[in-house]
C-alpha cells in the first residue's frame, strides 16, 4: 500500500493533471465542433477507450513486462532489445529508435510544467477575471519555485506526493459522480458505438480532435519509465484502484455538465465544481501540477544519467541527493535547462490552449518507438510467436500512429518545438557517441602490448618507487597511453600498478559479485575490470576500498588519467561541423576525476593532443 501511495505521487502526476485542459481542448474553437450531446458522448467513448487501451492494455499489462532488472523507460527498452536480439535486428536500428525516443521525452519535459501549471491557475479567471492578468506572473514565479530547490533533492517534499494526489484524484471523481448523478445518460458512452459513429460523422475533423483526444494518456511513458522505483505491481494496482477511475469520473462528470451547460466548455473542469470550492480547487489542483512537473523533472535527471552511462552523452555533474534512495539524483545543467525553457514556453504561448498545440507530438512518437521496442523483445527474450507479438504490435502501432498523424498536424503550430528540441539533444547524443568511437580509435592505435612494455622495463631498469598506481584506461587490452608517457618522461614505475577498466552494461545495476574481474599480471602489474549498470554511478576509491584491490592505502595510491584535447582535421569521419561539436562538448565535459570521485590531490592528468 506503501508503494501504490507513491505511485500515486509520481507515476501519475501527469496524467492524473490532464483534466484540467483535455475535454476543453475537443472543443476548442479552431476545431469548429459544436457542444452537442452525439459529440460528448462520442469524445467520452474515445476517452474512455484510448485509457482503456493504450494505458491499461498496453503500458500495464504489456510493456511492463519489459523488466530490465527492475527498470523501464525507453533507455532500458533498448538495452533489452539490444541484449535479446543480437545478430537478428541492426543494432543501429535498435539504438537509433531509443536514442531518438529518450531525445524527444526532453522536449515533453519541458512542456508538462508549463502547460500543467497555466491550466491549474487559470481557474483563478473562472473564479474572478481580475486575475486575468495574473495568470502567466505567477505561473513563473512557481515555476522558478519548482527549480530552484532541486538541488536539496524531493525526499522530504517527496513524502507528501502520494497523500496530495490521492486527495486530488478523490476530489475530481468526487467532482464527476456529482454531475453523472444528475445525468446518469452519460454513462453509455462507454459503449465503442458512439466512437465510432463520431469517427464516421466528422470525418477529417474528428481526426483533427483526436490530437485533443491524445492528451487523456500523455503520462503513459511515465508509468513505464518510473517502473524502478515502485515496481509493477503498484503502478498497476494504483491505476487499477485508484487514478484510472478517478479520471474516467471526472471526465464523464464534464461531459454530463457540457451536455446540461454547452456554454461550460469554456473550462469544464472548473465549473464543474461550487463557486465557494473553486478558489480551494484551484490550489489544489497548484499542487497536483506541481507534483507533475516534479516527476518529468526527476525523469529528465534519471535519463540523463543514463544517456551519460551509456557513451550518449559527456560527462556532467550529477549530484546525489539522497543516501539512501540511489534513484534521487540532481544534474544542475539538465534543471537550469528545464528551468528557462519553460519559463519561455510560459512568455512564448501564454495560456494552456496555446501550449496544447505544442503538446503531444513528442509524446507519440516515444509511444510509437516504444512499441517497435516491444515488439523486439516480445520476439527474441520472451520468445513469443511471430504471429501474437504481430498482431498486438499492429493493434497498439495502429493506435499511436492514428494519434501519431493527428499531432502532427499540430507541428506549425508550436509542435516543432519539442521536435526540434528532440532533433538538437538526438544530433549531440549521436556526435558524442561517434567521437568517442573514432576517439577510442586513435587511442587503440598508439596502445603498445604490455609484453614490449614489460620488455623495456628490462632493457631501461627504471627506478620502482613506493606506492601503487592506479592507470584509468577505457581499454582492457595492452598498456595505457599514459602508462607509456609516465614512463618516458618520468623514468620511474610504482611498485604495484593497477590498469583499472571501468564498463558500462546494458543491465541497471550489476550484482556485487559480478562487478570485479581481476587478472594478476607479471612485475606487480594487475588489470582491474569493473562493471557498472547505466543506473550507477562509479566511485573508484569506494571500488578499490570494498573489493581490496591495492595493497596501498589510498593516501599512498597516484591516479594516473589521460586528458585529450580534440583538434579536428580534414577526413576525420564526422562532418566539419560534428567535429567541431564533438570538440566543444569535450573541453566542456566534466573532468574524469570528479566524475569517478577520484581525490583530486591523488591525481595526475597526462595531456595529448588527438587530430580526427
Amino acid at each position: 500500500m506503501t508503494l501504490c501511495l507513491g505511485a500515486l505521487g509520481v507515476v501519475y502526476g501527469d496524467i492524473g493533471t490532464s483534466p484540467l485542459y483535455a475535454l476543453r481542448e475537443c472543443f476548442h474553437p479552431t476545431h469548429g465542433l459544436p457542444v452537442t450531446a452525439p459529440n460528448v458522448l462520442g469524445l467520452l467513448s474515445l476517452i474512455f477507450w484510448s485509457l482503456t487501451i493504450v494505458i491499461t492494455t498496453k503500458y500495464l499489462l504489456y510493456v511492463l513486462r519489459a523488466d530490465n532488472r527492475g527498470e523501464g523507460g525507453v533507455l532500458s527498452l533498448m538495452a533489452l532489445a539490444l541484449g535479446s536480439s543480437k545478430g537478428k535486428v541492426p543494432a543501429w536500428s535498435v539504438i537509433g529508435l531509443g536514442l531518438f525516443g529518450a531525445a524527444l521525452l526532453y522536449g515533453d519535459g519541458m512542456i508538462t510544467p508549463a502547460i500543467s501549471i497555466l491550466g491549474a491557475l487559470e481557474g483563478l479567471v473562472i473564479a474572478t477575471s481580475a486575475f486575468e492578468h495574473w495568470v502567466v506572473p505567477l505561473s513563473i514565479v512557481i515555476l522558478v519555485v519548482l527549480f530552484l530547490p532541486q538541488r536539496y533533492g524531493t525526499a522530504k517534499v517527496g513524502a507528501v506526493f502520494g497523500p496530495v494526489m490521492l486527495v486530488w484524484f478523490a476530489v475530481i471523481a468526487l467532482l464527476g459522480v456529482v454531475h453523472i448523478v444528475r445525468n446518469p445518460g452519460v454513462m453509455i458512452a462507454v459503449s465503442p458505438h458512439f466512437a465510432f459513429r463520431f469517427v464516421l460523422e466528422h470525418g477529417p475533423i474528428a481526426f483533427i480532435v483526436l490530437g485533443s483526444v491524445f492528451l487523456v494518456v500523455t503520462g503513459g511513458e511515465a508509468l513505464y519509465a518510473d517502473m524502478g522505483h515502485f515496481g509493477a505491481k503498484p503502478i498497476r494496482v494504483a491505476w487499477l484502484a485508484v487514478a484510472g477511475p478517478a479520471l474516467l469520473l471526472n471526465y464523464f462528470g464534464q461531459g454530463a455538465l457540457l451536455i446540461v451547460d454547452p456554454r461550460a466548455v469554456e473550462n469544464p473542469f472548473f465549473l464543474t465544481a461550487p463557486r465557494w470550492a473553486l478558489l480551494p480547487l484551484v490550489a489544489l489542483s497548484v499542487m497536483a501540477a506541481v507534483i507533475a512537473s516534479q516527476a518529468v523533472i526527476s525523469g529528465a535527471f534519471s535519463l540523463t544519467r543514463q544517456a551519460m552511462m551509456l557513451g550518449f552523452w559527456p560527462r556532467v555533474q550529477v549530484q546525489h541527493t539522497s543516501d539512501n534512495e540511489i534513484g534521487q539524483i540532481y544534474v544542475p545543467t539538465i534543471n537550469w535547462m528545464l528551468m528557462v525553457s519553460t519559463i519561455a514556453l510560459v512568455l512564448g504561448f501564454r495560456s494552456s490552449s496555446n501550449l496544447a498545440a505544442a503538446y503531444g507530438i513528442a509524446v507519440t512518437a516515444t509511444m510509437v518507438i516504444t512499441t517497435l521496442l516491444a515488439y523486439v523483445v516480445a520476439r527474441h527474450l520472451w520468445r513469443w510467436g511471430a504471429f501474437p507479438a504481430l498482431g498486438l504490435t499492429l493493434l497498439f502501432a495502429t493506435i499511436d500512429l492514428a494519434f501519431l498523424g493527428a499531432n502532427a498536424l499540430k507541428i506549425a503550430h508550436g509542435g516543432w518545438f519539442p521536435l526540434l528540441i528532440g532533433g538538437a539533444i538526438f544530433a549531440l547524443m549521436v556526435t558524442w557517441k561517434r567521437g568517442r568511437e573514432l576517439l577510442g580509435e586513435r587511442i587503440r592505435s598508439q596502445i603498445v602490448p604490455l609484453e614490449d612494455f614489460w620488455e623495456l622495463l628490462r632493457v631501461e631498469r627504471p627506478a620502482r618507487v613506493p606506492g601503487t598506481a592506479v592507470f584509468m584506461t577505457s581499454n582492457a587490452e595492452g598498456s595505457p597511453p599514459a602508462l607509456m608517457q609516465n614512463f618516458l618522461l618520468n623514468r620511474v614505475v610504482h611498485q604495484e600498478v593497477i590498469l583499472l577498466t571501468l564498463i558500462t552494461t546494458e543491465r541497471p545495476r550489476e550484482l556485487p559479485h559480478e562487478r570485479v574481474t581481476l587478472d594478476p599480471l607479471q612485475d606487480g602489474f594487475k588489470r582491474v575490470i569493473a562493471r557498472y549498470g547505466f543506473m550507477e554511478t562509479p566511485d573508484v576509491p569506494q571500488l578499490l576500498n570494498e573489493y581490496r584491490l591495492s595493497s596501498s592505502p589510498l593516501e599512498h595510491c597516484t591516479f594516473f588519467l589521460g586528458r585529450e584535447t580534440v583538434l579536428p582535421a580534414v577526413g576525420g569521419g564526422m562532418a566539419r561541423w560534428r567535429q567541431h561539436l564533438f570538440a566543444f562538448m569535450t573541453r566542456n565535459s566534466q573532468r574524469a576525476a570528479t566524475f569517478f570521485n577520484v581525490p583530486p590531490d591523488r591525481v595526475m592528468e597526462i595531456g595529448s593532443q588527438i587530430r580526427f
